[in-house]
Parts: C-alpha cells; sequence; structure tokens
C-alpha cells in the first residue's frame, strides 16, 4: 500500500509520491529527467529533454480550446536534499520516507521534496487525464533550479512557444506572486598558513547546532540564527581572552539554506582552558536569550580531543574570524515600497575548510540590482583584507512587476469566484525562475503560486493535503478560463 494512497487529489499524490522515490538532489537529475521522458511517451505525448536534461512535454488542447493561447506549466525537478545529522540515508538511491500526520505530508529526518515536487505531480496528473479541459500546454520542468538555476540558463528559447506561463513554485496558498528578487552566489578564500604546535596547547572542537534553519529566501526574515555568524562570534569572543588556533572550521551545506549546524576544531593553551569553557557557556546563554523565540533549541558543545599536529598560524585564525563576523548576513535592507518585503538579503550558506584555505559561500538576493552589486562589492573588499579572493557565479536576473496581465487578472477573477475573497498579489524575496524566463523569452506574462509548505529546505519540510486539493482546483478552474 503507498503512504499517500488514500489522498485527494488521487493522481497528484500518486505522481508526487512516484517521485520520492527517485533521486534528485540538484545535479543529479538523470533518472528523474529520464523517468519524465518515459512517461511522456508511456502517453503518446511530444517530449524534449535537452542537454541539461530539461524536460519539455507538449500536449494538444481539449476539445474546444483548440486554438487558445498555448499554456506554458513550470516547476523544477530537482530538490534540496538535507537530513538530520542522526539520520542514515543516502539520497543518491534511498526513496524519501513518508508519513502522513493530519493534514501534513513530512519526510523521517529529510528534505520532502515538494519544493518542487508537487508542481511536476500537479503537472503529470494534467498530461495524463483524459477528462480535464485544458488549452494547448507546454510542461517545462528544469534541473538544477536550486543551486543557480542551470536549467533555466540552458534552455534554448526555440523549444518554447508559448507566451503564458504559470509557475508552480511558491509555497503560500492565496498568494499570487507577480515579481521576484535577483541573485547570486559568492565565495571568498582565504589561504591558509599553517604551522606546527608545541605541547602546552590542548586541542578542542566546538559545535553549533539545534537551529531551525530554513530557506534563505523564504525564512531570511524570521531572525533565526545562522550557525556560521554564531560560531563566528563564538570565536571572536574566545579570541578576546585565550590563546587559540583554528584547526578546521565548516558550517552548512547549501548556500540557498541557512546552515543549522557548524563545527570548528582548535588548539587552546593550556592554561586557558577554564576561561575557554566559561566564555562558550557564556555565548550559548547570550544566543538562548537572543534567539528565545526565532530558535530557543540553540546549543553549543564542546569536546576535548587528542592532540594536533599542525594548526593555523595565529594570523590566519585571525583573518578566518574576521571573514565571520564581516560578511553581510540576513536581511540588509526591506523595500519601501510593499510593507514587510525584505529588500536584500545575504545568506553565509557554507563555510569548509580545505587543504590550504578556508571558503566562505554565500546566497546573495535582491530585488534592486545596484543593491546586489553593492554587497557584492563589500564581499570583494572583505577578499581583499583578508589576503582572500573573491568570485560570483549562478547569477541570475529579477523579476520586475508588470502593469499589464491577461493571466494575473483570470486568477484574480477565478480565485474570488471560488472564494469570494481577493487572492493576494505578492512579491517574493527569493530566487524563481521566472526573472530568467523574462530575459531569455522577452515578452512573457507570467505569475506564480502554490500550495502551503512550512520547512522547505529542511528536515521539517512538510506540504499541507487541504491546501494542495485547493490550489489543484484553483489551477483545473484558471485552465478553463484561458480560450
Amino acid at each position: 500500500m503507498r503512504t499517500l494512497e488514500n489522498l485527494q487529489p488521487e493522481r497528484v499524490f500518486y505522481y508526487f509520491e512516484e517521485l520520492t522515490r527517485i533521486p534528485r538532489c540538484s545535479g543529479e537529475e538523470k533518472k528523474v529527467s529520464d523517468y519524465l521522458v518515459d512517461f511522456a511517451k508511456e502517453h503518446n505525448l511530444d517530449v524534449i529533454q535537452d542537454e541539461a536534461l530539461n524536460i519539455i512535454i507538449k500536449k494538444p488542447g481539449t476539445s474546444g480550446f483548440e486554438n487558445s493561447p498555448k499554456v506554458i506549466l513550470q516547476g523544477h525537478m530537482d530538490m534540496v536534499c538535507e537530513k538530520e545529522s542522526s539520520v542514515e540515508h543516502d539520497f543518491s538511491k534511498d526513496p524519501i520516507e513518508l508519513r502522513v500526520e493530519g493534514d501534513y505530508i513530512m519526510a523521517n529526518g529529510t528534505t520532502l521534496g515538494a519544493d518542487n515536487g508537487i508542481a511536476a505531480a500537479m503537472c503529470m496528473a494534467i498530461l495524463e487525464s483524459k477528462d480535464i479541459p485544458h488549452p494547448p500546454l507546454e510542461v517545462l520542468l528544469t534541473t538544477s533550479e536550486e543551486t543557480g538555476m542551470d536549467g533555466a540558463i540552458a534552455l534554448d528559447p526555440a523549444s518554447i512557444e508559448g507566451k503564458i506561463l504559470i509557475n508552480i513554485d511558491s509555497e503560500e496558498e492565496g498568494k499570487l506572486l507577480v515579481s521576484c528578487a535577483g541573485g547570486e552566489r559568492d565565495k571568498i578564500e582565504i589561504p591558509i598558513e599553517w604551522e606546527n604546535v608545541d605541547d602546552s596547547f590542548i586541542s578542542y572542537s566546538i559545535v553549533i547546532k539545534g537551529l531551525k534553519g530554513g530557506h534563505s529566501g523564504m525564512e531570511i526574515n524570521e531572525g533565526r540564527g545562522n550557525a556560521n555568524v554564531l560560531m563566528g562570534r563564538v570565536l571572536a569572543e574566545i579570541k578576546k581572552d585565550v590563546d587559540f588556533r583554528l584547526v578546521s572550521i565548516h558550517g552548512g551545506t547549501k548556500t540557498n539554506a541557512i546552515p543549522r549546524e557548524a563545527k570548528s576544531a582548535m588548539v587552546i593553551s593550556s592554561k586557558d582552558e577554564e576561561r575557554f569553557k566559561e566564555i562558550v557557556i557564556k555565548m550559548e546563554n547570550t544566543f538562548k536569550n537572543e534567539y528565545k523565540s526565532s530558535d530557543p533549541k540553540v546549543v553549543i558543545e564542546i569536546e576535548k580531543h587528542n592532540g594536533a599536529q599542525k594548526v593555523f598560524s595565529c594570523d590566519s585564525t585571525s583573518k578566518i574570524i574576521a571573514a565571520l563576523m564581516l560578511i553581510p548576513n540576513g536581511v540588509q535592507t526591506m523595500s519601501k515600497e510593499m510593507i514587510g518585503l525584505v529588500e536584500s538579503s545575504n545568506n553565509l550558506g557554507i563555510v569548509t575548510t580545505l587543504k590550504n584555505s578556508v571558503t566562505f559561500e554565500s546566497s546573495l538576493r535582491s530585488s534592486v540590482r545596484s543593491l546586489k552589486e553593492k554587497m557584492a562589492n563589500q564581499m570583494e573588499l572583505i577578499a581583499n583584507i583578508t589576503g582572500g579572493k573573491w568570485e560570483c557565479y549562478a547569477a541570475y536576473p529579477e523579476w520586475e512587476y508588470t502593469v499589464d496581465s491577461y493571466i494575473r487578472e483570470i486568477f484574480q477573477r477565478v480565485y474570488r469566484e471560488m472564494t469570494g475573497e481577493e487572492i493576494e498579489i505578492s512579491s517574493i524575496h527569493a530566487g524563481l525562475e521566472c526573472g530568467l524566463f523574462k530575459e531569455k523569452f522577452g515578452d512573457m506574462d507570467m505569475v506564480s503560486f502554490g500550495p502551503n509548505m512550512y520547512g522547505v529546505h529542511t528536515p521539517d519540510e512538510k506540504l499541507s493535503i487541504s491546501s494542495t486539493k485547493r490550489t489543484w482546483e484553483l489551477l483545473l478552474n484558471v485552465l478553463k478560463e484561458i480560450k
């Protein structure tokens, strides 16, 4: 028996469960892309699989809709693969373990992949249907959206004919997104000077954990703790009173996920051991107070180890701490035009110790291009003053609001007729592929919507069943109105 067998809409949840059985981490989409090709062929639908493994499936309009405007239904096939450290799960081969709790579908200690498996599942249910009225469709499912929108960047505009696009990659029912932030990934790499350490030093590790994490666009305004940033604060505080050297530092796994855990290894002077412990306790209490509402479960753990052979020099240790303290993190500016909307932000997502350097990888977002450029300039300056190097990659454009929109008006009217309420016209401080499509395809009428999801990009991710049903019904009613 399927875990989701008795849920409605039945075919949507059937295909969603099928997708959870197929490995589809960003950059590892070959199996799911091939699965979608096989699905299209099984249903006698035209399908394109390009070099980036993007999938385009085309279906003619149903009776009475043969000459209606072509509509692009769009989502992405990849997912963010995060798990609890205590969970044994190999995303390259293990299916997602599903469970249902009340109105929610969840996974056991891993991300669920509703972002954006639910879009693919809805599209597949429409494509296989014989009785759902709809205009001519082009279903576009892209790859590596979560790590830089590589699939959308590689997409050949000649493969797409439609000029109306419905993106199903939003996470709040009752909102219709009509613009989004642009962004980029930034990396600072600081070289390490290694030196030997004498016997007067003892080895310790510090682990910060218990944080909620979250999507670095959707939840950046929640005031949640960033484990990498908190580690920088702990190390800076220790450095005031304790003679120590770093051995390694690591934190986070994805640039677009607020890091939940960070770990540093170090040596400290034996004479400072008690003071070291006092500072750690003080900082844990500090964080518990600062984050008592947003991250009350934050903890700092220390563990004594066998002595290290080589350590960062004093200068290298200082530069790493400086970078952690100086790299902008969290909300930078709020929109003046749209109350409550984050305008620009940065997330220090990954810190990694390599053989001879430490890297700091961030996700910059802004709906105003000049503010994104300002943050990038800050990153470059930090690299310069710490003796490192800076680079940016995976840049994607913002999606600007369009005054006149045929598809927006249909959504507004249909939602009003279905609920008696007005759908909220909104913007999002996260990257949607719509910005790239606007840049790539020119004049394209676009909106984005989706069902309620929570904890996206974390092992706490959950999808509302009832919201999925209502969102599905809204989509079907909208498609009936496009003539």
